[in-house]
């Protein structure tokens, strides 16, 4: 069964484990072009993507979006992408450009990352329904959710910006379940330490079977893609917002950027 630019969800009811997967390539080929990101950059955007669709799952409102956010210390500096209900994926990296690592090979996230935080917001207009910090995304899922689950993500691109794989994997075993997490995926963690490439670029199906949970049945696919809520109405009205002083001001026309997708619209004020 093909994993393209969409999110599925699996279940071992024997084990009782649940296992999602998502491919999330598209959007993160849009949002590379759109802000004109270099490979590194981009491939850390498409992990972020990733793992804003693998928790995207958890949404249970049509108006419900989850925003995975990240500070860092190293060059990167941290990205913020968007999930919604619908499956859009928004967002940007805070450098997108990183000399020194762009077209020179592999690098590492210690060195492109360093010291880092993550916060994971899940929202409704005008409401925070959950929010939660942690230094990775295993750490938020355990300490802030109590939860025995753990993210495998993985994002290949090429020097000429192409992205050739943007996936992430999420394991949970559920409260009543003794299946252990940590040995279950003990050969993927080992994989990933190992820096195999492609460990997540084969079927679901595989995966399950590498893991022990060869009874899972697919329980729901939803689509992902690129979706951002900016749009030249939006950008007139920010100006249109501007008092009539301000608004003179302005030149005849303005270009407006949007920072999450980086699609510019030009306006008269």
């Amino acid at each position: 069964m093909v994993l393209e630019n969409c999110r599925q969800e699996w279940y071992d009811a024997q084990k009782r484990v649940a296992v999602t997967f998502v491919d999330v390539k598209n959007a993160a080929q849009a949002l590379a072009k759109g802000h004109l990101s270099g490979p590194v950059a981009t491939t850390y955007l498409a992990r972020a993507l990733a793992a804003a669709a693998l928790l995207g799952s958890e949404i249970s409102e049509d108006d419900e979006t989850v925003i995975v956010q990240m500070k860092c210390k190293g060059p990167l500096g941290g990205f913020n992408v968007e999930c919604t209900a619908a499956g859009a994926l928004r967002g940007y990296t805070e450098k997108k450009i990183l000399d020194g690592f762009d077209g020179m090979g592999p690098f590492k996230d210690r060195d492109v990352i360093g010291e880092r935080q993550i916060q994971v917001t899940r929202s409704r207009p005008g409401k925070i329904i959950s929010q939660g910090i942690s230094n990775s995304l295993d750490g938020y899922l355990a300490g802030s959710l109590q939860r025995k689950a753990c993210i495998f993500l993985e994002a290949s691109v090429t020097d000429e910006v192409e992205v050739k794989e943007a996936r992430g994997l999420m394991v949970e075993a559920l409260p009543d379940s003794e299946w252990a997490v940590s040995l279950g995926t003990a050969a993927l963690h080992d994989d990933f330490a190992k820096e195999k490439g492609g460990i997540l670029a084969v079927a679901p199906r595989n995966i399950l079977g590498r893991l022990g949970l060869d009874g899972a049945e697919l329980k729901k696919t939803s689509p992902l893609s690129f979706g951002c809520r900016c749009s030249p109405e939006r950008a007139a009205a920010l100006i249109s917002s501007l008092s009539e002083e301000e608004r003179r001001s302005l030149p005849e026309k303005i270009d407006i950027t949007c920072h999450m997708c980086g699609r510019t619209f030009a306006v008269k004020p």
